[in-house]
């Protein structure tokens, strides 16, 4: 079976939300992987910060899920969550998270000096396909303005991304892992999955949006998956969307 999967930062929930829509449309991804999503519920707020009542409007997937990792109103003109998104074509059968930093609240802010206490999880779905069980997971690790410390927050992350994948099938691991690809906590990952990019990406930053160099030599986000599963195309689009780029692969299960 083959399987296309898109992971992307939102950035903001969708700062650029037309240009999101319009790419993820041509894209038509059997799996959608979304960090700093919104689940704002009110509809005079802005679409990126309702961005799953808008993507579900506007891409009519079946099955979506989302996990609120903290309340957030410092950026949004109101009150919305924000936290993961996956969206799918499969059903699915099971959903849990697990947090990295913390846990859900509706304290936090976005303050200079405490990014690492910023709430973030490991959220997880199983989905029902023809060829089994597929089990995706979407990361948003740790928040390090240094890519490549191995901090023991970042080792925790490793040890729970390496816990929850135990004994599962069909693994796949995306997301903003916010770790360089040579920190060590993604080579304690990648002893258990298979990076479908490895080093080989320069920067997944979108530096049309970015002032600060350090970011055109960071590669963090990536795609993880089980040795079992087969690489058939990848990518990682030079588009205008977020201050991350996407990245695509399809693979066959």
């Amino acid at each position: 079976m083959k399987l296309k999967l898109v992971t992307l930062n939102l950035w903001f929930g969708g700062t650029m939300f037309d240009e999101i829509v319009a790419f993820l449309k041509v894209q038509d991804a059997d799996v959608v992987v979304l960090q700093e999503a919104y689940n704002g519920e009110d509809v005079s707020l802005k679409p990126q910060y309702r961005s799953m009542q808008e993507l579900r409007k506007r891409l009519g997937y079946p099955y979506d899920n989302f996990v609120a990792d903290y309340l957030d109103f410092d950026d949004a003109e109101g009150k919305a969550q924000r936290g993961n998104a996956i969206l799918s074509k499969f059903p699915i059968t099971a959903s849990d998270a697990v947090f990295f930093v913390g846990e859900y609240t509706e304290e936090y802010r976005n303050v200079d000096g405490k990014y690492d206490t910023c709430p973030r999880d490991l959220q997880h779905v199983a989905l029902q396909t023809p060829a089994g069980e597929v089990n995706v997971f979407n990361i948003q690790g740790v928040w390090d303005l240094n890519g490549e410390n191995y901090s023991p927050q970042r080792k925790h992350m490793a040890e729970v991304v390496i816990k929850a994948i135990e004994g599962k099938p069909n693994v796949i691991v995306a997301g903003d892992t916010n770790a360089k690809q040579v920190n060590q906590s993604i080579k304690d990952i990648e002893e258990h999955l298979q990076s479908v990019f490895g080093e080989e990406l320069t920067s997944t930053f979108n530096m049309r949006h970015k002032d600060n160099p350090g970011y055109a030599t960071a590669a963090v986000d990536a795609i993880f998956i089980s040795p079992n599963i087969k690489v058939l195309e990848k990518s990682q689009p030079d588009v205008d969307l977020s201050d991350h780029l996407p990245l695509t692969a399809t693979l066959e299960i």
